[in-house]
């Protein structure tokens, strides 16, 4: 997981604790997978605390009419007590929690929201009145509080998705609620709907991104960097369709100077071969700094997504550039070229590979093929049948040759 999510779970756990980020910026080097169970395990207990202190509540919920005790609650209680105390409620009495819902004003239950336990709210996605949730949502973003609406969007059911297409219409604040909802296949899920949708709101969303702030695109770039295969795709063929060469040098250059580029890699690395091809001839590319970038991102990797990126990327740009980036692969540490072969087997990533190599020169193949050499002979056997199978034996001599002498 990449370092923009580990810094929305950064985020995350903060609000949890209440502490400021500050205090917990060292705990960044655990990574975004760990800091969100860390921060998912301290929400339990500390929810677990507050249902046990508002149980005796939850036993009054069948005795006093909702229509008596809301109004009275909204008019008593600070809404931080009445955010803790919704978790055991809503967990004992999840039908009249529901129809709390729609009896509480906006702005009540958005200041109530963040002190909710987040599981609870889960409970009560599939029962929950979508219209009286939209307000509520509308009112976290109205407030600018993404880090509440984000887990939100998370528990987010099909009947829900909908209502959020209808009746959300701030597309900002949904890209960056979305941006702290951990769950790429959540995420997925209703950006999937968005794309198919009636009401075709992603190219919207798009343009929203194109136009917006440097914080926005990389929010949406931790969106859609976590999203499956053909979301990002799909995605990929509006934005690349919509933006103008000026456009995409202002994304790259956002992206690059922000270090998300193994973010980029991912998203670049499942574009289909035409919006590849517009950012593959985009000027920023072919930039010294930002081939540095690209590549600094791979060397010591074997997440196979940032080689899939870097390496489709490289074979769709021109030959000058793809020789470029291979020069650059050679420099590689060892360690990391003799890991390759593995990581692009897994994959399936030896055409792009290949590919790559066979436009560099001599003395690129020759450092690339000294690793290799060390291989054992049906690994090495393996690499010559990919060869001869892509029909580059004759540009691959170089690296054909270095592992023959090696034994």
């Amino acid at each position: 997981m990449s370092d923009l999510v580990t810094r929305a779970q950064i985020t995350l756990l903060s609000r949890t604790l209440h502490v400021p980020e500050e205090r917990l910026a060292h705990l960044e080097r655990l990574g975004a997978a760990n800091l969100h169970e860390l921060q998912e395990r301290m929400a339990k207990v500390m929810f677990a605390e507050h249902n046990a202190i508002f149980s005796r509540l939850s036993l009054l919920v069948p005795i006093i009419p909702m229509s008596i005790s809301l109004p009275l609650v909204q008019k008593l209680v600070p809404p931080v007590m009445a955010g803790r105390a919704a978790g055991a409620i809503g967990v004992d009495h999840p039908k009249k929690a529901a129809e709390a819902v729609g009896m509480l004003e906006p702005g009540y239950a958005a200041a109530a929201a963040p002190y909710m336990d987040p599981h609870s709210v889960g409970q009560l996605a599939d029962i929950a009145p979508a219209k009286p949730v939209m307000r509520i949502i509308n009112e976290l973003l109205r407030r600018g509080d993404y880090v509440t609406a984000g887990p939100f969007l998370a528990y987010a059911t099909p009947e829900l998705v909908r209502a959020v297409e209808q009746d959300v219409e701030d597309d900002e604040g949904l890209i960056r609620s979305a941006s702290y909802s951990y769950s790429g296949a959540n995420i997925s899920v209703i950006i999937r709907h968005l794309l198919a949708g009636p009401g075709q709101r992603i190219p919207r969303l798009v343009r929203t991104i194109l136009d917006g702030s440097q914080e926005l695109r990389l929010a949406a770039l931790s969106v859609f960097a976590r999203c499956d295969a053909d979301v990002v795709a799909a995605i990929g063929d509006i934005l690349f369709d919509a933006a103008s060469t000026d456009e995409i040098a202002a994304l790259v250059s956002t992206f690059v100077t922000a270090g998300a580029v193994p973010e980029t890699l991912r998203f670049v690395g499942q574009l289909h071969p035409e919006a590849l091809a517009v950012l593959a001839t985009n000027p920023s590319v072919a930039d010294a700094s930002t081939l540095d970038a690209l590549t600094a991102a791979v060397d010591g990797s074997d997440e196979a997504a940032v080689w899939r990126g870097l390496l489709r990327l490289a074979e769709a740009t021109e030959p000058a550039l793809t020789r470029r980036i291979a020069a650059a692969l050679s420099h590689f540490a060892p360690e990391t070229l003799a890991s390759l072969p593995a990581v692009v087997t897994a994959a399936e990533l030896w055409e792009p590979l290949l590919t790559v190599l066979a436009t560099a020169e001599p003395d690129a193949q020759s450092r690339i093929g000294q690793p290799w050499s060390g291989l054992s002979t049906p690994d090495r056997t393996a690499i010559e049948d990919h060869i001869a199978a892509l029909s580059l034996t004759d540009p691959l001599t170089t690296l054909t040759t270095t592992l023959q002498l090696a034994h």
